[in-house]
């Protein structure tokens, strides 16, 4: 195990090629662009996290080079609470970097920023594939409490059936006058072609 001392701080913009490295492991792939583009792209994100009060993105350096980085979002515990919790989203440490004291160094800077924010309850999410980094969050204390999925729009789209209109449900009152508009519409036309 490495006794060199992990810093913790802000990320900043010229951290996105690095940063790109950290979370290129997402379970799916985003637009593919090329390298420039992902890193002005990257270094934008970075700009906008750090002028919102209520995020912080964070990267540890250990051997100075990026070893990990999270991202640190104040907002509800819940849709249906006041009480506020910092959610710990995207922990990750570099493979050649792990267990030399970067997730703890994450964390640990987690829980200041919530402390300084008077914020009382921390939520973390880990990869559900790593087993190291859930066990990790599992001896710090953290219970899980949900799965997080993820998808891309257009997949779930192919997945998800066409639902009809809210009128033309079964069962709604709409859908029982709109049941009977159609009736009426098709008796018209059978009329009007026994006329012709």
């Amino acid at each position: 195990m490495s006794r060199n001392p992990v810093h913790v701080r802000d990320a900043a913009p010229h951290d996105a090629l690095a940063l790109l490295e950290v979370w290129s492991g997402l379970t799916f792939r985003l637009a593919e662009r090329d390298t420039t583009a992902r890193e002005l792209e990257a270094a934008a994100g970075i700009a906008r996290i750090a002028a919102d009060p209520d995020q912080q993105l964070l990267v540890a350096v250990l051997e100075g080079e990026v070893a990990g980085a999270t991202h640190l979002i104040r907002a509800p515990l819940s849709p249906v609470h006041a009480e506020m919790a910092v959610h710990v989203a995207h922990l990750n440490v570099c493979a050649k970097s792990r267990r030399h004291g970067v997730g703890r160094a994450l964390m640990e800077a987690a829980v200041r920023w919530a402390e300084e924010k008077d914020t009382t309850h921390l939520l973390a999410a880990a990869s559900v594939g790593s087993r190291d980094a859930n066990r990790f969050m599992a001896r710090l204390g953290l219970g899980q409490i949900a799965v997080i999925r993820g998808a891309s729009v257009a997949a779930l789209r192919a997945k998800l059936p066409v639902e009809p209109p809210a009128a033309a449900r079964v069962g709604s009152r709409s859908h029982r006058n709109v049941g009977h508009v159609l009736a009426q519409r098709r008796s018209q036309r059978r009329s009007q072609a026994r006329l012709s």
